[in-house]
């Protein structure tokens, strides 16, 4: 999750092709970055005003719980030692860590916010951490000290009783949060929706009466903007499912000749070093399916990263890297369709 910034939407109304169709816009800023949120209320017996302060509060909701941006937060008090009483939402997010770190064998480990402070990727600053460092840090970290379930005592959690670990959900809680506010959008009846927080969730149709396209940028460093340099454009089916892409060209630093990107394998403690430069997963099971999934190739590289979506028929995938001469080359899942 990134740094917080969050502050009232704005709530558009936008054209629709079918009769009595009523596509509005929620857009703002949230989790250090733009949001928004493109439904059709057709046939929702909702206000738009009360759609739009309904989703602002499911944002505010998961940066006062699981933002380590927010020193208020549950999740930044837990971190630096103090008892707190987890509402369910960390909760929820805390067994959802746990099953994605035994998953992934350890690839996806969320008690390891120590590492990704001392390489400067976390909720603090720092960089180059020395090989002993590392090592001690390494020692202290992993969920699989911890239980599946947290000890929570009359309400209470004390860090203290798991040994202080530190949680970091910057790989997962984007997609988290669009699959809140997708639930919230069907629970009162839409369908037609694109929820973008960075991470996205869609279904259905846009205003035009097509299915949702989002577009993958390409993955150069420096190429900062999101939209400003595409690879190509994705067309979905109309069918629900997240599509989050990941990628080492922007959380990056440059010392003695040498780049340093956030994608950490928690397993080695070290950034990684391999010629994947993004990967964007297509998964049916939700956005936060996808993110996870798509930090977990970032983790791996090339070669396990095809394995990984070439082995499930519920994903598509499309893989950025550096090919053996230099060049920029690709790989998809067949189901993945791409527009140049």
């Amino acid at each position: 999750m990134r740094p917080r910034i969050l502050i009232a939407g704005l709530l558009l109304a936008l054209a629709g092709c079918g009769e009595r169709d009523r596509y509005v816009q929620v857009s703002g800023y949230a989790q250090g970055g733009v949001y928004s949120v493109k439904v059709n209320l057709k046939g929702v017996r909702v206000a738009p005003a009360t759609v739009r302060d309904s989703v602002e509060a499911i944002l505010m909701h998961v940066d006062t719980t699981l933002s380590g941006y927010n020193k208020g937060s549950q999740l930044s008090r837990f971190n630096a030692g103090e008892a707190i009483r987890p509402d369910a939402l960390f909760l929820d997010m805390y067994r959802m860590a746990y099953q994605w770190y035994k998953r992934s064998g350890g690839v996806l480990d969320f008690a390891a916010g120590p590492l990704f402070d001392a390489w400067g990727f976390g909720f603090k600053k720092g960089s180059l951490p020395s090989e002993e460092e590392v090592q001690a840090l390494l020692a202290g970290c992993g969920m699989g000290r911890l239980p599946h379930e947290l000890p929570v005592d009359g309400g209470r959690l004390d860090p203290a009783d798991l040994g202080f670990p530190r949680l970091n959900y910057n790989a997962i809680a984007q997609g988290y949060t669009c699959d809140l506010i997708a639930r919230y959008l069907y629970g009162i009846g839409a369908r037609d929706m694109l929820v973008d927080i960075g991470e996205i969730w869609c279904d259905g149709f846009n205003p035009d009466g097509r299915p949702w396209s989002v577009g993958v940028d390409r993955p150069f460093d420096g190429n900062d903007t999101p939209g400003a340099d595409l690879d190509g454009i994705w067309d979905n089916a109309g069918a629900p499912c997240g599509i989050v892409t990941s990628g080492n060209y922007r959380k990056f630093y440059v010392q003695d000749g040498r780049k340093y990107a956030h994608s950490i394998d928690p397993r080695s403690g070290y950034p990684v070093q391999h010629n994947l430069l993004s990967a964007t997963v297509v998964s049916s099971a939700g956005a936060a399916d996808a993110d996870a999934l798509a930090t977990w190739c970032m983790v791996v590289g090339l070669t396990e990263a095809q394995a990984l979506l070439a082995g499930d028929p519920a994903l598509e995938g499309y893989l950025i890297y550096t090919a053996e001469d230099g060049t920029m080359s690709e790989w998809a899942t067949p189901g993945f369709t791409l527009s140049k």
